[in-house]
């Protein structure tokens, strides 16, 4: 049998009982890691968590709430004897709040995305960093960004409230890598392209955008992604493979930031 990459690790994943969370969470699972997973939402974690079996629980909680994030990681020191990794996920569109171009832009829409996808991420690495210090222990982060913070796509793609949230988390991220680093603390982010998620749903289905993709995320004759086509690099950057490197984007996108796409 091959060696598990994340063997006895023990991580949290926010977001992590659907889309890209979920599957990633699996994979941890399936290479040796303990996992506590976040979800906000009862039906979806109570399936997630009989996925899970002995190797994973879920813990029910809004991301954007102070304190959820501070109990998950408890809770995997009281279940697996310790804490050695944090996986932010949870985010999304705030769309239907009004997020857009700018010009257009309400002010809910720009709140509401970014406490969903700034304000939750905030909370659950401050709480991550305070676990490792405490304990004076390193550790690893892996924040979820987006391609489009390095690659905005105009015609299809014009939530800038969402943008700039996930712009804003690569530096932070890289803030944080420079921060404490001393501490034995790695802070990476991945930046994926279109993948196909619950949240992704509208553009999934608009026969426009998914002939643009086609063209953009050329890979495998050019496609939407799917969630596993990110946990290579999730389980990669939360493994011991990778303790040298910190304070990187690394962009699963199918190679939408090298392509130009065609309307």
């Amino acid at each position: 049998m091959a060696k598990q990459w994340l063997l006895n690790k023990k991580i949290v994943i926010i977001g992590g009982t659907d889309g890209l969370g979920l599957s990633a969470a699996l994979a941890c699972i399936e290479e040796g890691a303990g996992v506590i997973a976040v979800g906000n939402n009862a039906e979806r974690s109570e399936e997630a968590s009989s996925q899970f079996m002995n190797r994973g629980a879920v813990i029910i909680g809004d991301a954007r709430e102070e304190g959820v994030a501070e109990n998950a990681i408890q809770a995997c020191i009281e279940r697996f004897g310790g804490f050695d990794g944090l996986y932010h996920v949870a985010g999304g569109s705030g769309r239907k709040f009004g997020d857009g171009p700018l010009h257009e832009m309400k002010a809910e829409g720009w709140h509401q995305t970014m406490e969903l996808n700034l304000t939750s991420l905030m909370f659950s690495n401050r709480a991550a960093l305070n676990c490792f210090i405490n304990h004076k222990q390193g550790g690893v982060i892996l924040n979820m960004g987006s391609v489009l913070a390095i690659s905005p796509s105009p015609k299809y793609f014009s939530t800038h409230a969402y943008t700039a949230a996930k712009s804003a988390i690569i530096g932070l991220s890289k803030s944080m890598a420079s921060y404490y680093g001393h501490y034995n603390i790695r802070v990476n982010v991945i930046a994926p392209g279109l993948i196909k998620t619950p949240m992704s749903q509208r553009a999934a289905a608009d026969e426009g955008i998914m002939q643009f993709i086609q063209t953009k995320q050329q890979l495998e004759g050019g496609r939407i992604g799917i969630p596993e086509d990110v946990d290579g690099a999730a389980v990669f950057l939360l493994s011991d493979y990778s303790k040298f490197i910190t304070g990187q984007v690394i962009l699963v996108d199918g190679g939408w930031s090298v392509s130009e796409g065609q309307y």
